[in-house]
């Protein structure tokens, strides 16, 4: 039975993740695609957790953090590039 939920849970998931990439592709804004591309970091995530708990293993757990910080700084400079028009200001003084 937990198994048969876990593998429901991933194939809902999967298909939120489909429908996340479709608002990546379509959305009508650039805050929605940077928004949409959060979200799915965030269900990749998950999708890893429950891939782990399914075989009994931690060793995707580090995946899952790494899969973390790289949404996480995808986000800031996605906001970052949006707010100012550049991710790395460089100093035009010199």
């Amino acid at each position: 039975m937990f198994d048969w939920s876990l593998n429901i849970a991933m194939l809902i998931i999967s298909i939120s993740v489909l429908l996340t990439a479709y608002r990546v592709v379509k959305g009508p804004s650039m805050s929605d695609r940077v928004i949409a591309l959060d979200s799915m970091g965030i269900q990749v995530i998950g999708l890893v957790a429950i891939f782990s708990v399914k075989h009994h293993t931690q060793a995707f757990l580090d995946i899952i953090l790494l899969i973390g910080i790289l949404a996480f700084i995808g986000t800031i400079s996605f906001a970052k590039f949006l707010e100012r028009g550049e991710i790395i200001e460089r100093d035009r003084h010199r």
